[in-house]
């Protein structure tokens, strides 16, 4: 590997971030609309450690940083004996719009991002979007199209969730 690929002696490039940058083949894409503006909708969901409020089983907190660019965030979820920890690194915010992160721990790999758009009445979309990478090689590849539908399912549980406690006032 070398500078002319982009990537450093380490082979993870100059952000650190290496192929977890790149989307992988397991999309998700959940939607939700939120009765109130876009800036109050985007503020909330950058308060990161509110996340713990609406993510089930997961606790976030900012590790590194103030939660803007170049901060680094860590979700764990655990049920159980079991937890998964996910770092996240928040490579572009344009507030009040996108917020996009990278996914960089050794399971959950990938970039996603989150949109904002304001809508008549006061009304917010917002669309979640991330690409992991799926762990397991071709294995993985062939249990995604199972496990899809679950992972499309839960955030989009979330994400009525996440409205629900902006449009009480419970998250800001």
């Amino acid at each position: 590997m070398s500078a002319a690929d982009g990537l450093g002696a380490d082979g993870l490039g100059a952000d650190g971030l290496g192929d977890a940058a790149s989307p992988g083949t397991g999309e998700v894409t959940a939607t939700v609309i939120v009765n109130a503006p876009a800036a109050r909708v985007f503020a909330a969901f950058m308060n990161w450690e509110g996340q713990s409020k609406w993510i089930p089983f997961t606790k976030v907190r900012v590790v590194d940083g103030d939660g803007g660019e170049g901060s680094t965030v860590e979700a764990i979820t655990a049920i159980g004996p079991a937890s998964l920890r996910d770092e996240i690194r928040v490579v572009k915010v344009n507030a009040p719009y996108e917020v996009r992160v990278v996914h960089f721990g050794t399971v959950l790999r990938g970039p996603g991002s989150v949109r904002c758009t304001a809508m008549s009445g006061d009304r917010t979309q917002v669309v979640l979007h991330e690409w992991f990478h799926l762990p397991a090689g071709a294995a993985g590849k062939v249990a995604w199209p199972v496990l899809w539908p679950g992972s499309k399912l839960s955030f989009t549980a979330a994400l009525k969730k996440f409205a629900k406690l902006v449009e009480q006032g419970r998250l800001s």
